[in-house]
């Protein structure tokens, strides 16, 4: 995606809040797109409904190594925050899904929760795409900052946010967020933040 001619905003000020900057309410540009992030063939992009929340959830057992959450917890996701979720659909079935929000601190963010991509549609930068389409929604009119949480060892998540850095001609920066002893003992890796932008 050539992003060469998308004007570079100015940083706002920094807060001390892990290096999350302050409120900037200038409206952003939409997102350009880019025919390399064209749907692929066959799959189409829409917000989740409370009907698609039993089969995010298979969805997500399907795609390892993103951790499962309930049912319920999905159907929250499609009530409150559809306008910053999206759902890839392929013949009538599920082929992707991005759980994503806006911190309500910081309206310039879109912290991005799971992608997940049946493995049968990857290989086809499917969640590129729909980090994309969630960028271009008014939604995301204020953002300029995508953040999200990757293990150390997760190469492919780690590939895709750095490629959408590329695309998006924003630095990427990575720094320490949640350290497995957060987890109350479980055995769970290191999240590492993402952090892309100004763009």
């Amino acid at each position: 995606m050539n992003h060469a001619g998308c004007p570079r905003l100015p940083a706002a000020k920094k807060e001390e809040d892990h290096g999350l900057n302050a409120i900037d309410t200038t409206p952003v540009p939409a997102v350009p797109t880019s025919a390399t992030l064209a749907t692929p063939p066959g799959c189409r992009f829409r917000k989740p409904e409370l009907s698609d929340g039993a089969a995010i959830q298979q969805l997500i057992q399907d795609a390892p190594p993103l951790d499962v959450n309930s049912t319920y917890a999905y159907l929250l996701l499609c009530l409150h925050f559809r306008d910053t979720c999206v759902v890839a659909e392929r013949n009538g079935q599920l082929a992707g899904f991005i759980s994503a929000y806006v911190p309500p601190r910081h309206p310039d963010v879109l912290f991005v929760w799971q992608v997940a991509v049946h493995p049968s549609a990857r290989g086809q930068r499917l969640g590129a795409a729909m980090l994309t389409e969630l960028l271009a929604r008014d939604a995301a009119a204020l953002v300029r900052y995508v953040e999200t949480t990757v293990s150390p060892d997760n190469a492919a998540s780690r590939r895709m946010f750095a490629r959408l850095a590329t695309d998006l001609n924003a630095p990427l920066d990575e720094q320490a967020l949640f350290p497995p002893t957060l987890f109350g003992g479980a055995d769970h890796d290191d999240e590492r933040l993402l952090r892309i932008g100004p763009f």
